[in-house]
């Protein structure tokens, strides 16, 4: 069992579905460290969840953008960290 699926940020679903870019943007939003921690470890090996994470970044405001696309491009993923991203309130960056 995917340990995402007992994620807080998800208390308004009925499951997880990381086909959902809403969904996905959810978990970026509103998950904890060990969401994110398990996030990542699932773009390890699928470079189409990378691709769809980086996608969301650079058009949907999320919080720690930068962060996640550092994370990204950690994984070997081609973008641009200092790349402009929509504004999220409250967001240091």
């Amino acid at each position: 069992m995917n340990p995402l699926s007992h994620s807080r940020a998800l208390w308004n679903r009925t499951g997880l579905e990381l086909r959902s870019d809403e969904i996905l943007a959810q978990i970026i939003d509103r998950g904890s460290l060990d969401d994110w921690r398990a996030l990542f470890e699932l773009t390890r090996t699928d470079p189409a969840l990378r691709r769809r994470i980086a996608g969301l970044i650079l058009r949907v405001p999320l919080p720690l953008p930068h962060f996640w696309l550092a994370a990204l491009r950690a994984l070997g993923e081609d973008v641009d960290v200092g790349q402009r991203t929509p504004s999220y309130e409250g967001s240091p960056v």
